[in-house]
């Protein structure tokens, strides 16, 4: 497993939309450990392989208190939403330490492949039904911060942009 680099909101490859995977083999199960391995190294709670520079349709998360477990969705699809929303408080491992209120639907149901290939369908509520709309959003390349105001945007993309070059020095 190897730690992959993550790319930092307002790099313009996070815009890309990420394509289907065409087969679940050794390379894309190569990807998703890493992408666990650098999730759970960056204190993160969810991936999306768009956030590691790969466009391809992978997101792995783990809301669990103990880290273990782990939840891998290729190829996700969103096959029913709750008629219920919630203003949700988000972040992002692309725009750490910003923080701020998303409506998210409260529960969905999802059909995706796991790391094995096997078709699989994940009913989800609460943090778990937060974090698969966030993941799904990285993969049509839209950033949580793309649902705030402009003025908190460019403020956003000012603050990341300064860290951005400080931390080049």
């Amino acid at each position: 497993m190897a730690l992959l680099t993550l790319l930092f909101f307002p790099d313009a490859r996070l815009q890309t939309v990420a394509k289907p995977v065409p087969t679940v083999d050794e390379r894309v199960r190569r990807l998703v450990a890493d992408m666990l391995e650098t999730m759970y190294e960056a204190k993160g709670i969810g991936l999306a392989a768009t956030q590691v520079d790969v466009h391809e349709r992978v997101i792995v998360i783990d809301v669990s208190e103990q880290r273990d477990e782990a939840v891998v969705l290729i190829n996700p699809q969103v096959v029913w939403t709750s008629s219920t929303t919630h203003l949700n408080e988000e972040g992002c491992l692309s725009v750490p330490g910003i923080y701020d209120g998303v409506e998210r639907f409260d529960a969905l149901t999802v059909s995706a492949l796991d790391a094995m290939g096997q078709s699989r369908v994940v009913q989800a509520e609460g943090l778990l039904a937060v974090c698969i709309q966030h993941e799904m959003d990285h993969l049509l390349g839209k950033v949580f911060v793309e649902y705030l105001s402009p003025l908190k945007r460019n403020r956003i993309k000012k603050k990341m942009l300064k860290a951005q070059r400080e931390e080049a020095r």
